[in-house]
């Protein structure tokens, strides 16, 4: 049996979507703008997942004297193209890309040939410089001898670093962080949400009233303090967050509960003795998942504008990091700089209605009364 044809046998073992399932796909399908926007999404995030080939300040590919180099992915000593030093290669030096090409070797750069931290020396102008670059302006020289290595196509911020590499690179990092707290809050607000419906009475009258303060707290300013009080970074400031976001799919989850625990499957389930994590978790939670599901998109753009109202304050990744938030902090710095803060602006709506949009899809697509045409 080929390939193809054990796969073909693997996939029609699969179980077929049920035709509720069907439905609902096709209800999602049938919303252009959130079908579209899904994919929109999709697009900007896998791009950003390849930051560090898009945007990268070394080659990808070298060839000198018949032999080839992947700098980006492996660190080579300047004496390996005819230098004198043993540290690493400085590619945007004049003087090693002179060696290379006397060498009748070439170089192949990134389509950004900068990095979120790269510093580019040589601005028509002092920093923050405008966007240049593009194809209707006249490139200008700069020492690597080609203008593109020197084109910063959305300008550079108040250091000098390219606005376009730090906002891919901040994107990745924006929506990888709100997946994981977003991950990480649902586990223990479905857990916790769980427990209190299906338990109902004291359990859900005391587990109710925690929910109430802890929600009551001033969650911004308790993560600025403890940001000044411990060391700032991902893992850090990710745990802080997911500890006061959890509550946000309790109260959805517990209302499921309370009202699947009396149904007649439910009860039915208990005479024939199965136990309540049993029941829970493979009977009643799927019901529960329904509205869930719905609420994980807007969860996830409340999670990327979290991390970037704390950014944007200078409470959220540790300094110099790619940031949407520390964009926007450095527009508001240097207004004579309109570039910056409308960079950051335009990601930041394109993103979270993307995702809004994404999530208003989903929440149609689940709702029974809900029809396209």
């Amino acid at each position: 049996m080929s390939a193809a044809q054990a796969l073909q046998h693997r996939w029609r073992l699969l179980p077929a979507p049920s035709p509720l399932t069907e439905r609902r796909l096709a209800n999602f399908r049938r919303n252009r703008r959130g079908f579209i926007s899904l994919w929109l999404f999709l697009a900007l995030f896998g791009a950003s997942l390849l930051a560090d080939v898009l945007a990268t300040e070394k080659p990808l590919l070298v060839r000198f004297e018949g032999q080839f180099y992947v700098p980006f992915l492996q660190a080579y000593p300047e004496t390996t193209f005819g230098g004198d030093f043993a540290t690493e290669a400085e590619y945007r030096d004049p003087f090693v890309l002179e060696l290379i090409h006397e060498a009748g070797g070439w170089v192949v750069w990134a389509p950004i040939p900068f990095s979120y931290r790269t510093i580019n020396y040589d601005l028509p102008q002092p920093a923050p410089s405008p966007p240049n670059g593009w194809w209707w302006q006249t490139p200008e020289d700069c020492e690597l001898g080609a203008p593109r290595l020197c084109a910063n196509y959305l300008g550079t911020d108040d250091q000098g670093r390219d606005v376009l590499a730090r906002v891919i690179y901040g994107v990745r990092i924006s929506v990888l962080f709100g997946l994981l707290l977003t991950l990480a809050a649902s586990v223990v607000g479905i857990a916790a949400g769980a427990v209190q419906g299906y338990r109902g009475g004291w359990v859900d009258l005391v587990f109710q009233r925690f929910v109430e303060v802890w929600t009551s707290l001033p969650t911004l300013f308790i993560l600025i303090i403890l940001a000044s009080l411990i060391t700032p970074g991902f893992l850090s400031l990710l745990i802080v967050m997911a500890i006061f976001s959890w509550p946000a799919l309790v109260g959805v989850v517990r209302a499921e509960f309370l009202r699947g625990r009396n149904f007649d499957y439910v009860r039915a389930a208990k005479a024939l003795g199965l136990s309540d994590s049993a029941i829970m978790f493979k009977h009643v939670l799927p019901n529960a998942m329904i509205s869930t599901i719905t609420f994980l998109p807007f969860i996830l753009s409340g999670s990327i504008t979290t991390l970037t109202s704390l950014d944007f304050l200078g409470f959220g990744l540790p300094p110099g990091s790619p940031s949407i938030g520390e964009l926007l902090n450095q527009g508001k710095n240097n207004l004579q700089a309109p570039w910056l803060g409308f960079t950051g602006f335009f990601t930041l709506a394109i993103m979270l209605s993307l995702l809004v949009f994404v999530g208003e899809a989903v929440r149609d697509a689940f709702d029974p009364r809900k029809t396209f045409k």
